[in-house]
C-alpha cells in the first residue's frame, strides 16, 4: 500500500487534488496519519471517472463510516479527537450528496403522443393578419 503525495499536482484532478480536497495529505507516517491509500483513491476515481464529486462522495462516505467507531482518547496532556474527524467527513459527505443530487435531478419529458409545438414561439408577433387585426381593434 502506498501514501504519496505531491502537492505540485494539485491541479490536476487525480490523486493528489482528491487528498488535498479531502485534508489527506500527512502522508509522512503512512498508515498511522494517512486516512486513506494511493489504491483507495484511484479505485474510486476509476469507478466515476466522468464524475470528479462522485468519486470524492464515495471516498467521503468511507472516510466517516470507517472513522465513526474510533473513540476520543486523552492521555495526559494529549487528546485525539477521532470523533470530531469522522464528524468533519460526515457533513463533507452530507453537503456534496446535496449539490450531486440537486445538479443530477432532470425534468422528465412527456411521451411523444402528448408532444404539441410549443404555443409561443420567436416571431409569432410579426403575422401581419395579427397585427392589423390587433389595430383594428385597439385603433
Amino acid at each position: 500500500m502506498a501514501y504519496n503525495y505531491d502537492p505540485a499536482a494539485v491541479a490536476e484532478y487525480g490523486k493528489d487534488r482528491m487528498r488535498f480536497e479531502l485534508g489527506d495529505t500527512m502522508v509522512e507516517g503512512g498508515p498511522d496519519t494517512t486516512a486513506l491509500t494511493d489504491e483507495e483513491i484511484e479505485a474510486a476515481l476509476s469507478a466515476y471517472p466522468k464524475s470528479w464529486k462522485r468519486a470524492k462522495m464515495m471516498l467521503l462516505e468511507s472516510l466517516f463510516r470507517r472513522f465513526s467507531y474510533e473513540v476520543d482518547t486523552k492521555t495526559g496532556p494529549l487528546t485525539l479527537s477521532l470523533q470530531a474527524r469522522a464528524k468533519l467527513w460526515k457533513e463533507m459527505y452530507e453537503d456534496l450528496k446535496k449539490e450531486v443530487s440537486f445538479s443530477s435531478v432532470s425534468i422528465e419529458q412527456p411521451p411523444e403522443c402528448c408532444m404539441k409545438p410549443p404555443y409561443f414561439y420567436a416571431g409569432m408577433m410579426e403575422n401581419e393578419r395579427a397585427a392589423d387585426d390587433w389595430r383594428h381593434r385597439h385603433g
